[in-house]
Formats: C-alpha cells, sequence, structure tokens
C-alpha cells in the first residue's frame, strides 16, 4: 500500500490539515495518509506545545470520519527529537509490506538541506510537496523521479494563528474539526 506520511506538531489540527491529506489521497496515488503527531520538531522550541497525548487525542478525533487517514503516535516511541529519515527508516523496518513518501510544505522544501540526512531521504523515499504562499518550488532535475510538486489547493490556515486566536477570544470554530472544536472548548486549551 502506499502511504503518505504527514507529519507535525498538529498544535492543533485543523482544516487546512484534511483538506491538503484529502488532495493527496484522492489525487495521487496515494492509498492512506498518516498522520504521524510529533512529540517534538528539532526546529521549533514552542513553549505553546501541548502534551502530545493531547495533541495525538485531537488528531483521533480529527480523523474518525475519514477511513483513508489515520492517527499515528509511532514518533512517541523513538529517540528524541524526531529526526524524519529515521522515523521514515523505522516506518519503513515495522511495516516493509508498505512504500511511504513524505508530505512537506514549500515552505520546509526550501530548507531542506537543513534536515538531518535529507539526501539518505532524498535517495530512499518520495516526496510531496504542498503549495505555500510565498515559497516557490523549484526540484532539481536528479530528483525529479522521487520529488513531485503538488498542484494542491493552498490553504493559508497555521495553527499558530487558530492558538493565537482563541486566546484573544475569537471564535475558531469554521477553521477546526467539529470535534476537535468541541475538545478545544471543554478543556480550555490555548486560552
Amino acid at each position: 500500500m502506499n502511504i503518505a506520511v504527514f507529519s507535525g506538531s498538529f498544535n492543533p489540527i485543523h482544516t487546512g490539515h484534511l483538506i491538503l491529506a484529502n488532495f493527496v489521497s484522492q489525487f495521487t496515488g496515494i492509498h492512506e495518509v498518516w498522520f504521524l503527531v510529533s512529540p517534538c520538531n528539532p526546529f521549533k522550541a514552542d513553549e505553546n506545545l501541548l502534551d502530545e497525548k493531547i495533541r495525538f487525542e485531537m488528531v483521533q478525533l480529527a480523523l474518525q470520519d475519514y477511513p483513508q487517514f489515520k492517527a499515528s503516535d509511532f514518533e512517541f516511541h523513538l529517540p528524541k527529537p524526531s529526526y524524519t529519515v529515521n522515523t521514515l527508516d523505522a516506518l519503513k523496518k515495522s511495516y516493509p509490506e508498505h512504500n511511504f513518501t513524505l508530505i512537506i510544505g514549500s515552505d520546509n522544501w526550501t530548507e531542506f538541506d537543513k534536515w538531518r540526512n535529507y539526501d539518505k531521504i532524498l535517495d530512499n523515499y518520495s516526496i510531496k510537496i504542498y503549495p505555500r504562499l510565498g515559497y516557490r518550488i523549484s526540484i532539481p532535475p536528479k530528483y525529479k523521479s522521487r520529488v513531485e510538486a503538488l498542484d494542491a489547493p493552498i490553504v493559508e490556515i497555521s495553527s499558530t494563528f487558530i492558538r493565537e486566536s482563541i486566546s484573544e477570544g475569537k471564535e475558531m470554530k469554521a477553521f477546526l474539526p467539529e470535534a476537535v472544536y468541541q475538545y478545544i472548548n471543554s478543556k480550555e486549551l490555548y486560552r
């Protein structure tokens, strides 16, 4: 099976994540999208990062009506920080029957050469890049067989925007899956 790995903090998961994953599962050769909740990001020091179990629970709630999406806590059981190359290798070892493709934004693609063992990722895995405003996708010819720029809709919703808006008392229901919205309100998160 062709699995897309969508890794992130998901702090919180929002409708933009679901729109992108739906595009990938419907318009590419991907069968399932696995949302890997990252315990920590080596490039981010976020004091607003909720506990990993809370973020994972929100992802589970968001995906409950999507059979082609899977919430995963796979990185919780790997050494920290979570380097993508290690995660992909561990997934390949644990699930040898699947082909794994990494999904990243064009903002991450512009910094990809700063990722740990990025060349190993490029040599061993496919990458699908989704567009972000202000970031042009340029793929060197030697990577064109493994790296694809997606013609996906640009959805500029960020978890940071949602967290900050909630903390300011703004109504963010339209930006969140209903179950996640209810969960955030019931637990008074990001206030």
